[in-house]
């Protein structure tokens, strides 16, 4: 009896968590202008996203980036997770980009 009472302790308590695991990453869709990145703090992403209030870094192995400097865009990508580190911007791996 006491052996289903913890069980059913530790069943409990894992139902209520909800685990990301290593790996997965936040689906994103975002606007804004695209900026090269030129000299940063942080040395990691190929370019910016400037939107209204913030700045992300972006990499792709899908889109040429470099196509949409200084262009309005909206683009869809996925949270590299690690990231931000040293002060700088959240880090998006971008899977596709359109001029708005």
């Amino acid at each position: 009896m006491r052996y289903f009472f913890v069980v059913l302790t530790v069943v409990a308590a894992l139902s209520g968590c909800s685990v990301k695991r290593a790996g997965q990453s936040a689906h994103v869709s975002l606007a804004g202008t695209i900026e090269e990145l030129g000299m940063t703090t942080f040395q990691y992403g190929t370019h910016l996203l400037k939107t209204g209030d913030k700045s992300y870094a972006l990499k792709s192995d899908k889109v040429d980036i470099n196509k949409y400097v200084g262009k309005p865009v909206r683009l869809e990508g996925k949270v590299v997770n690690g990231y931000p580190v040293e002060k700088g911007p959240q880090l998006i791996d971008v899977s596709k980009m359109t001029e708005r």
